[in-house]
């Protein structure tokens, strides 16, 4: 049985099965796609949930795993060489759950990096534009007079949604017949723009031609309608 007492974080969220892979997170967009990752593989893992919302991620104790105190995080018990591994950052995540299980990523070496560049795509521009269309729309920024920030980041999502669109033209997934992790790490941004953020409209999401049908798709697969939940305060 691996002792993960060595993990300052497990005394805040105790692992009752410390075999299994341990996940610390909430169910935001960039949370579930490690949940979502975990559901598709069938890896066994024990979830935690991490309420970001009154600061969870920001104590002594999930700092010592994720010094940026961002979610997700894991810890897996069966890391390289058998040893406990402990990572931080989604697209790392990814990743490394792809190469473990040998799933979900091309093992040919050109298209394995087409799909590590289309990862890159979702954590540099997908995210970080979307979020702010979310902060300015949806939460605190909204009651900011000066409305030229939030016009901004929707033009932006607005392109970053087109080049989206564009990659999909003839294609499945954007890897074209194959599921990938660069859709695993896309689908809930997609998803929580046009739900959550309630940014629809906003971003003109129904005059794209092709990524409604491939984010239908994706929520369609069993696996990421149980990972949209995990985990979730109730």
């Amino acid at each position: 049985m691996p002792n993960l007492s060595s993990f300052p974080i497990t005394t805040r969220w105790p692992a009752r099965h410390p075999e299994r892979i341990q996940l610390y997170s909430l169910n935001t967009p960039n949370g579930v796609k490690v949940s979502i990752m975990l559901e598709e593989t069938g890896l066994a893992y024990e979830p935690h949930l991490v309420d970001i919302g009154n600061g969870e991620s920001h104590t002594p104790a999930f700092l010592s795993l994720n010094p940026n105190g961002k979610i997700p995080a894991i810890i897996d018990p069966d890391g390289p060489g058998g040893e406990p591994l402990a990572l931080f950052e989604s697209g790392a995540i990814l990743l490394y759950l792809a190469d473990k299980t040998g799933q979900f990523i091309p093992r040919d070496a050109a298209q394995r990096w087409e799909c590590i560049q289309w990862v890159f795509f979702q954590m540099a521009s997908i995210g970080p534009m979307f979020g702010q269309v979310g902060y300015f729309h949806r939460y605190a920024g909204k009651e900011i007079a000066d409305k030229r920030p939030l016009e901004r980041y929707v033009n932006e999502s607005r392109r970053l949604l087109g080049v989206l669109d564009q990659r999909l033209a003839g294609r499945r997934w954007l890897m074209g017949d194959d599921y990938s992790i660069a859709d695993i790490a896309t689908l809930g941004w997609v998803n929580n723009l046009i739900t959550f953020y309630e940014a629809r409209e906003l971003v003109d999401y129904d005059r794209l031609a092709h990524v409604p049908a491939w984010l239908d798709r994706g929520l369609a697969r069993p696996a990421v309608a149980r990972g949209l939940q995990i985990p979730s305060r109730g």
